[in-house]
Formats: structure tokens, C-alpha cells, sequence
């Protein structure tokens, strides 16, 4: 017997319904430090042992945030579990996702530098 062709970006969409069901079971958590986690993306490595899970938070702080979601990680793991129709379920690491935050900087620094240039264009056509 021939061993099964491995399926072609079968990770990709392992991941992809891991997020989508890891948004609704998050969303099912009484913890308050949670606050208003996003899982923003996921990656599952080769073997499907191990999944980083980032997310990003609206409100609250990043740091209790991601506290709380290792500590409930166990139980969302379980709930992935019963929805999953894989083997293996990955063992969950929240990581914060700095993104939306690294934009919004780049943003500011970006409107900063418009308006410094739009000041000093400014000066130069009234001398």
C-alpha cells in the first residue's frame, strides 16, 4: 500500500478553522482579563503539534491578555477538540500580535512627516 499524498495547503486551512472556531470559543470565556481579544492569525507547525495563535486586543492589556489565554489554552484546546475532525489538535500558544499597534505608529509617524513637510513647504513660497 501506497502512503497518502500529503494534501496541498492542508495547514493552511487547518489553520485557518482552527481561527475561526478559536474567535468563537474565546468569545465564550468568562475570564475579565480577556477583555476584547481578536485571534488575528494562526500558524501550526509541519506536524501538527503546535500552533501559535496571535491576537490582538482592543480593549485590555496585552500582557493579562495573553496570560489569560495560555492558562485557558487547556480548555480551548478541548473545545477544538470536539469541533476538529483531525488526529491531532494542536497545543495552543497565544502570542500578541503587534501589528494593528506597529500601524497605527507608522500612521502617526507618517501624518507627522506630511505636516512638518506641509509646514516647511510653507515657508519656502513665503520668503
Amino acid at each position: 500500500m501506497r502512503h497518502k499524498r500529503a494534501i496541498p495547503n492542508r495547514a493552511f486551512r487547518v489553520a485557518d478553522q482552527i481561527q475561526r472556531d478559536l474567535a468563537e470559543l474565546v468569545r465564550e470565556l468568562k475570564d475579565p482579563r480577556i477583555g476584547m481579544a481578536t485571534i488575528s492569525a494562526v500558524e501550526v507547525t509541519p506536524d501538527y503539534a503546535h500552533a501559535k495563535v496571535f491576537f490582538s486586543v482592543l480593549i485590555g492589556d496585552p500582557k493579562e491578555t495573553q496570560e489569560a489565554l495560555n492558562e485557558a489554552a487547556g480548555f480551548l484546546r478541548n473545545g477544538l477538540f470536539k469541533r476538529l475532525q483531525i488526529h491531532t489538535v494542536p497545543t495552543l500558544h497565544f502570542q500578541f500580535d503587534r501589528t494593528t499597534e506597529r500601524a497605527a505608529e507608522m500612521s502617526a509617524l507618517i501624518s507627522k512627516a506630511n505636516a512638518t513637510r506641509a509646514a516647511d513647504d510653507g515657508e519656502e513660497t513665503n520668503d
